[in-house]
């Protein structure tokens, strides 16, 4: 088993690599790590002495001053190299450089001088070292006006705001969860390349990004139907727009009710995709679920009975509670890596409706279990 310390572990891509690698649990032992180590000596070098595997993230994207940017990067890497050579850490390194090397400006500098510096340091040292030239990333929770501006529209989206096209160049984008999977692919080579260049998976116009959005706004945010999501790509950046909305303000979502004199009708789910639909009834006091989803777009639409649906953000602690009655029939969606199970908490059977965006496959069930 490899021991993996991420430096950088609470931001967008560390946190996303942290939880990724937490699936495979018989093959990797993450390493502890607080961002406070790199401003104690004796700490870094405990870190450092534990790791069979650093994956180094930790950095400053922006900052009103470029040169606090550089300054901050470069002695980031230099506090990390100190650590490795006071230890004699023959560690597996790899850092994350930028497609922004090749610009002018100081962000891209401190990134390919402290690519350089690392695989310096892997030469002189016998170590194993590979630089990544990553694109664009976007995904679920970064942060917007930081990490992408993709995760600013969706933000501004889905909280009244309108957003605002400054300059509407084609950008090469990477999937977070594209990146994990060539960061956790290098990280099982163990192979010396000093300028791995990540390869983009999509490439968009801003307005044509924009575009989707606005269509998921209006389809999903708005009406509560799913949209046609017709690449991987559209698939991505739609778990990415979901993960930007309050849930608390938005679920659950009331179904409109027909009745007349036959009884009642509803529709659970409009779609612009297929998948699989299922019914379940469940006893009183009984708790189904437990698990989460990676890539998943699931529904809960409760029909008859009383539940209490629960979800929890991976890796945090915050417990989200939704109160559904079949009189009143509502449902609720399940974002990627939120933890979720559904209760009988009435006295009756509970009538649940499930709707998930793929059949599924025992050998690729992407469910994944633990207690909300």
């Amino acid at each position: 088993m490899l021991r993996i310390g991420i430096t950088g572990q609470e931001g967008f891509v560390g946190t996303y690599l942290y939880n990724t690698l937490g699936l495979y649990p018989e093959e990797f032992i993450k390493v502890p790590y607080d961002i406070s180590f790199f401003g104690d000596d004796k700490a870094l070098e405990t870190f450092v002495g534990q790791c069979d595997v650093i994956v180094h993230l930790a950095a400053m994207n922006r900052h009103p001053d470029p040169q606090v940017i550089y300054d901050t990067n470069i002695s980031l890497v230099q506090k990390l190299i100190n650590a490795l050579e006071r230890t004699g850490s023959k560690a597996h390194i790899l850092f994350s450089s930028s497609s922004q090397e090749q610009r002018e400006n100081l962000y891209g500098k401190s990134k390919k001088e402290g690519r350089e510096m690392l695989a310096l340091w892997a030469q002189k040292s016998g170590g194993i070292f590979t630089g990544l030239v990553i694109p664009n990333v976007f995904g679920p929770f970064g942060l917007p006006n930081y990490n992408s501006f993709i995760a600013t529209f969706c933000h501004k989206l889905t909280h009244g705001e309108l957003p605002e096209v400054q300059q509407d160049a084609e950008v090469n984008l990477i999937y977070v969860g594209e990146l994990v999977n060539e960061i956790i692919g290098r990280i099982r080579a163990r192979e010396t390349n000093e300028a791995y260049i990540i390869p983009h998976t999509s490439t968009n116009k801003v307005t044509e990004v924009l575009q989707k959005l606005n269509y998921f706004k209006s389809s999903y945010f708005d009406k509560g139907e799913i949209p046609e999501l017709k690449t991987t790509f559209d698939l991505n950046l739609f778990n990415t727009f979901r993960s930007y909305i309050d849930l608390k303000d938005y679920f659950p979502r009331k179904f409109v009710q027909h009745t007349d004199n036959r009884g009642a009708f509803v529709e659970i789910v409009r779609l612009g995709i297929g998948g699989q639909c299922s019914f379940s009834t469940t006893v009183a006091g009984v708790t189904r679920g437990n698990h989460y989803h990676t890539r998943k777009i699931e529904r809960f639409a409760v029909i008859k009975g009383k539940a209490l649906i629960q979800l929890r953000k991976v890796g945090t602690e915050e417990v989200f509670d939704f109160y559904l009655n079949g009189e009143d029939p509502a449902y609720v969606d399940m974002p990627v890596w939120y933890t979720h199970n559904i209760k009988n908490i009435g006295e009756e059977e509970l009538y649940t409706i499930f709707w998930i965006n793929e059949p599924y496959d025992p050998k690729d069930a992407d469910t994944w279990f633990e207690e909300v």
